[in-house]
């Protein structure tokens, strides 16, 4: 088992939440992608958006992988979602650790992303116009999440924690203590987007393998 797992999945999937529970529970280092290119570009990530483009957020997304997947240190990361329609991305993904996708049903996502707020691909979208932005990028990305995944957790109807439990089960960790003394200080902007990822405790899907 590799000492870095790697949370890819859409927004609202609850990546940043469960990799920081995930992460106190190891006594590993957490880190959040997105964090990382907010820190070092000093601004929000809607507004390096809007102030330079979606190329432009995709190429610091990019070296911000790059430099996370240097660090030496057990790691758990929460990655963009977005970071995977970039073919190098996908590579370093692959060869850097276990990958677990944390799948979730766009009717999931919906009800978590809220009125879209700190997203900069569904800001300003009406209730419908935010379904429909979901659905397509969920279908774009799913082959491209399944590519990279060592496993895939289902999320939809359970709370983090549980998530979590279900997280460190599949990937063969469940039995490590907790441990509160290594979180990285790199930490999710609350303010900017919602990663709360709590629904209401439900079914517990079981993970599954991503290559059958």
């Amino acid at each position: 088992m590799s000492e870095r797992l790697l949370l890819v999945g859409m927004m609202g999937s609850g990546k940043s939440t469960v990799a920081r529970l995930a992460a106190k529970r190891l006594g590993w280092t957490w880190v959040d992608t997105d964090e990382v290119i907010v820190r070092d570009a000093g601004t929000s990530v809607p507004e390096l958006f809007a102030g330079r483009g979606e190329v432009h957020f995709r190429q610091q997304e990019r070296r911000a992988l790059e430099s996370v997947l240097r660090r030496p240190q057990p790691l758990v990361v929460s990655v963009g979602g977005g970071a995977v329609l970039d073919p190098g991305n996908r590579a370093r993904l692959r060869s850097a650790g276990t990958v677990v996708w944390l799948r979730a049903r766009p009717e999931t996502l919906v009800a978590r992303v809220r009125d879209g707020a700190g997203r900069p691909l569904l800001v300003g979208k009406s209730p419908e116009e935010r379904m429909e932005t979901l659905r397509a990028l969920d279908a774009e990305r799913r082959p491209l999440y399944r590519e990279v995944a060592t496993e895939i957790v289902d999320v939809d109807g359970l709370a983090a924690a549980a998530v979590v439990e279900r997280l460190l089960n599949t990937v063969g960790l469940d039995t490590v203590a907790p441990d509160t003394s290594a979180l990285d200080t790199v930490a999710p902007d609350t303010s900017a987007r919602d990663t709360s990822a709590l629904d209401t405790p439900g079914r517990e899907w079981p993970g599954r393998k991503a290559r059958q």
